[in-house]
């Protein structure tokens, strides 16, 4: 019997990740590298495996995932989004959970772009009285 598979997408900014949930013993592997060794920083592998800590899943799933675009906390986040959906498909009852947290809402904010006659999206060139 193949294994089964559950699979999500999630999405940051400008990342996107596709998650594979695997029953398995817990290992997260992001672009082929274990999550630690791709992130550095503690609080960006604790944002993307907070949807399996909240559900108390942390062990029983290995997560393959494969994320682009953006930069790291866009990653983490669309990692998080992707988990969340994944876990939905594993579970249905997880919902409630992972709505409450907002861990199933695409976050929408999203870089503003330039306008013409200024220096960034909102910053005017320095205004000289003379």
């Amino acid at each position: 019997m193949a294994d089964v598979r559950y699979y999500g997408t999630g999405r940051r900014k400008h990342s996107v990740a596709r998650v594979h949930l695997v029953a398995g013993d817990g290992k997260v592997v992001v672009n082929g590298r274990d999550i630690s060794e791709y992130f550095g920083h503690e609080t960006l592998i604790m944002m993307a495996k907070s949807p399996l800590v909240l559900t108390e899943t942390e062990g029983k799933y290995d997560v393959i995932v494969n994320v682009n675009g953006g930069g790291y906390t866009g990653q983490a986040g669309a990692i998080r989004h992707g988990v969340s959906r994944a876990l939905l498909q594993a579970d249905p009852e997880f919902r409630p959970s992972l709505k409450e947290k907002g861990f199933l809402t695409r976050d929408a904010r999203m870089k503003e772009r330039k306008k013409y006659g200024l220096k960034a999206a909102r910053r005017a060139p320095q205004f000289s009285k003379r």
